[in-house]
């Protein structure tokens, strides 16, 4: 995936979840966070991000912040970018995908996509990970019980006969392995755990970034 025009810029601070105070050629300006995780290893006071200009003229902010620098490693932290650049990946790389729908609809679920495959349904869930430390990534950065709930939905796609796959795009390059984040959430790394025992392919895939472009790149050891 590839995005419009990008400028960098330093962290100031964030109010809140949703906005960012980001200094740009000496000028103080207010942009959208893409991400409303914690995000506090990341969005430090002096760090380099990078924003995208929005397109839509009546907005109330021009820019979005899309990506930042820790300690040498470029990161994407748009929350919406890891099921575009699923979805571009999944075209392109599974042989016998025969359709792909978003925002899939499966009982009182709504799973983000459904691969019509030769062999049948293939459900799938991504979630971006952005939380790393010395290579290792870890999922979730702040409790999530909608992850868990997720979770038990692809189980019982397994048990109702399906094939069922929960997708870790880690939004970085050259990372060691990934791991749920048991510190932080340890009933989601149950349910992880849980779920694979029940069948549910458990991937994670890190990622080729530069502050225009994001695209998957090669798979990572998963560590249960």
């Amino acid at each position: 995936m590839r995005y419009g025009q990008v400028i960098p810029g330093r962290f100031l601070s964030r109010p809140n979840r949703f906005i960012a105070h980001v200094e740009v050629a000496g000028e103080e300006i207010v942009c959208h966070v893409k991400n409303t995780g914690r995000c506090r290893e990341l969005l430090v006071p002096g760090a380099t991000v990078y924003l995208e200009r929005g397109t839509n003229p009546k907005r109330k902010t021009g820019y979005d912040l899309i990506a930042v620098e820790k300690q040498g490693r470029l990161i994407n932290m748009d929350s919406q970018a890891p099921n575009r650049v699923f979805g571009e990946w999944a075209q392109q790389w599974i042989p016998d995908l025969l359709t792909l729908r978003p925002e899939y609809r499966y009982g009182d679920a709504r799973l983000d996509f459904c691969l019509q495959r030769e062999g049948g349904l293939h459900l799938v869930e991504v979630k971006g990970v952005t939380l790393e430390e010395d290579g290792h990534c870890r999922f979730p950065d702040a409790p999530t019980e909608r992850g868990i709930k997720h979770l038990e939905h692809l189980c019982r796609a397994v048990a109702e006969g399906h094939r069922a796959t929960v997708f870790f795009v880690i939004q970085m390059a050259d990372v060691r392995d990934f791991s749920p984040n048991d510190v932080t959430h340890p009933a989601f790394g149950e349910a992880l755990r849980r779920a694979a025992a029940d069948g549910v392919e458990v991937l994670a895939y890190c990622c080729r970034v530069t502050p225009e472009t994001l695209e998957l790149d090669a798979p990572v050891p998963v560590l249960l």
